[in-house]
């Protein structure tokens, strides 16, 4: 079992920025895949960003290219989404989620889950 817990979520002017963090535990944290999700009300769930265990590899989704950045700590079992040049778009809760295995960017293909932060960007 993996325990996610996220936060640093908030309300924030349009062109604010926000830093989200993730504390895991439980199994090895540095052998996972670890990822952003976000959910805005009446929506699916997307993918945001992903990030292998070295940082080699990592993904955006085409909407936050550039503007948002995915690191990780794996001496802090603890991975992070530094979110720049925020729009009132980018309102949903933030879910953090690790596979031990990428299988691409679908809610189905990721193991764990953490509850979720709410991120407000106001205009």
């Amino acid at each position: 079992q993996v325990q996610l817990v996220e936060s640093g979520g908030g309300l924030v002017q349009a062109g604010g920025s926000l830093r989200l963090s993730c504390a895991a535990s439980g199994r090895t944290f540095s052998r996972y895949v670890m990822g952003w999700f976000r959910q805005a009300p009446g929506k699916e769930r997307d993918f945001v960003t992903s990030i292998n265990w070295s940082g080699g590899n990592i993904y955006y989704a085409d909407s936050v290219k550039g503007r948002f950045t995915i690191s990780r700590d794996n001496a802090k079992n603890t991975v992070y989404l530094h979110m720049n040049s925020l729009k009132p778009e980018d309102t949903a809760v933030y879910y953090c989620a690790v596979t031990s295995l990428y299988l691409g960017t679908a809610v189905t293909a990721w193991d764990y889950w953490g509850q979720g932060t709410q991120v407000t960007v106001s205009s």
